[in-house]
């Protein structure tokens, strides 16, 4: 059975993450060089990859007593927080230009662009976390799938319309208190259960 509470959650924390984040960005510029759908289906496929692999990791966690698991995902929320607000500006990524426009090479640069740049990320990181706290895998893995879709589809097509109304450090700002908020608690929780 799928949370909508737990799944609405979980898209509004990795969307918020994702927006700022390297790999957005990369998207972007994708979608400006190649055919938006071709970008999209090499990302796409790559973030559920991603997703898979952190929502098995915080299954894992769930096996541990629940004070650990509040008190490891407090810690680990706030140090999300506290990476986004020290993350400095945007680097811009050299990202190949494959030979030709046929689905498979520009999917291809998509999925490995984005399989190499978020293995070990900060929404890879949370995804694990909220998947531990939750002890609902499918419905963390629904919200964190579709807010990384939700990133890509808006980075590939409409990235620069949305930099040019929200500035970039609102976004950062808005996601780093969010994690803040989780990360305390959680914490609470550690110390009160």
């Amino acid at each position: 059975m799928i949370s909508f509470t737990v799944t609405a959650l979980v898209f509004g924390v990795v969307f918020l993450a994702e927006l700022p984040d390297k790999t957005a960005l990369a998207g972007l510029v994708l979608g400006t060089r190649y055919r938006a759908s071709y970008v999209f289906a090499g990302v796409a496929a790559a973030f559920a990859l991603h997703v898979v692999l952190a929502v098995a990791a915080g299954s894992v966690l769930t096996l541990l007593p629940q004070q650990i698991v509040h008190a490891l995902t407090g810690v680990l929320f706030l140090g999300g927080a506290a990476v986004l607000l020290m993350k400095k500006g945007d680097e811009d990524e050299d990202i190949r230009k494959p030979e030709d426009q046929s689905f498979w090479k520009v999917a291809g640069a998509g999925f490995m662009l984005i399989l190499v740049a978020e293995f070990g990320d900060l929404t890879q990181i949370m995804t694990a976390n909220l998947a531990a706290r939750y002890d609902d895998p499918l419905s963390v893995g629904l919200g964190a799938v579709l807010a990384l879709w939700a990133v890509a589809g808006l980075g590939i097509v409409g990235g620069k319309a949305l930099m040019k109304r929200v500035p970039l450090a609102l976004i950062t700002k808005v996601a780093a208190l969010l994690m803040t908020g989780l990360g305390v608690w959680s914490l609470w929780e550690a110390v009160a259960g």
